[in-house]
């Protein structure tokens, strides 16, 4: 008989709770897998998203956590902004990301079955992209006639600490802890194909504020990733898509965790047009290799409205 995590003894609480916080520590952002996040886009254009995430799967804690058959549900309804426009004449875009999450995990700690779940706000990512080489900020009726070649960008991606959190808990949508997220990334169109390529580092804040008044720290973790994308008709797009990212380990009260992750992620993504103004993207990834943090499944349905 499980379980629930309000139930557990204070040891069992930390035990898991160490398992939990390197589950909804932000560092399973690193998975992330974005095709053309370095496309040339007309200036003085709006978009707005919605969508819907779904993701399932194992976990493989640290040698130091005495956890087994852990897994993971994950349901999260995403809503976004962008706004695109001209930074020293180069292409520029703004965007704001949020969800409402609802998570539930369940593992055996100590030979116990423990589970326990939560729903909430997760922290909200702010995005500053610049497109300093090859991306000329031209309007709409100007793109017409752009000739897209090599793009070279930059971007800074912050995390928020405002989502919903609460000390008391050992499961929560947000982090507590402030994320920077330096990137640099190029594409180039050769006829129906593109290709894109992205380096980032996520440097974390601290959370003083963690379960059980544990004080955690993390190391900087850094992540690349890969994307062939192939023009199959107007408004149509189809992406294969790569990743690897190492680093992260966590330290609990001046403890090293022993769970720096060194894994990679391998994805599909389409996307059509509805019209003019509206976009379907749909998106399926998976783990391939996964020494310490999340092995799992990810499906995903974003509609984009453009004006």
């Amino acid at each position: 008989m499980p379980y629930r995590a309000e139930q557990l003894t204070p040891k069992l609480k930390l035990a898991i709770g160490s398992l939990l916080s390197v589950l909804l520590l932000p560092s399973a952002n690193a998975q992330d897998l974005e095709p053309r996040s370095f496309a040339n886009i007309p200036t003085g254009m709006h978009f707005l998203v919605l969508g819907a995430v779904h993701s399932e799967g194992d976990f493989s804690p640290s040698p130091s956590i005495p956890v087994q058959n852990a897994t993971l549900i994950s349901n999260a309804g995403v809503f976004g902004y962008a706004q695109t426009f001209a930074i020293a004449g180069s292409s520029s875009k703004l965007d704001v990301v949020g969800a409402r999450l609802c998570i539930h995990g369940r593992a055996e700690v100590n030979d116990t079955m423990v589970e326990g779940g939560r729903c909430g706000y997760t922290d909200p990512q702010v995005r500053l992209t610049w497109n300093f080489y090859g991306a000329p900020a031209l309007k709409r009726t100007e793109f017409a006639q752009y000739d897209p070649r090599v793009v070279i960008g930059t971007s800074l991606q912050v995390s928020v600490p405002v989502g919903t959190y609460d000390e008391t808990k050992l499961l929560n949508a947000g982090a507590n802890q402030w994320i920077f997220r330096p990137s640099i990334g190029m594409s180039q169109h050769l006829g129906d194909w593109y290709y894109n390529l992205i380096a980032a580092v996520r440097l974390y804040g601290d959370n003083d504020a963690y379960f059980n008044q544990v004080y955690v720290e993390q190391a900087p973790q850094y992540s690349m990733q890969a994307h062939l994308i192939y023009t199959v008709a107007q408004g149509q797009w189809v992406s294969l898509s790569g990743n690897y990212f190492y680093g992260g380990e966590t330290k609990k009260n001046g403890v090293w965790s022993k769970d720096e992750q060194s894994n990679s992620r391998f994805g599909l993504t389409y996307s059509f047009s509805l019209s003019q103004s509206q976009s379907i993207k749909l998106y399926a990834s998976r783990g391939v290799i996964t020494r310490i943090g999340n092995d799992f499944d990810t499906f995903g349905v974003l509609w984009q409205y453009a004006f």
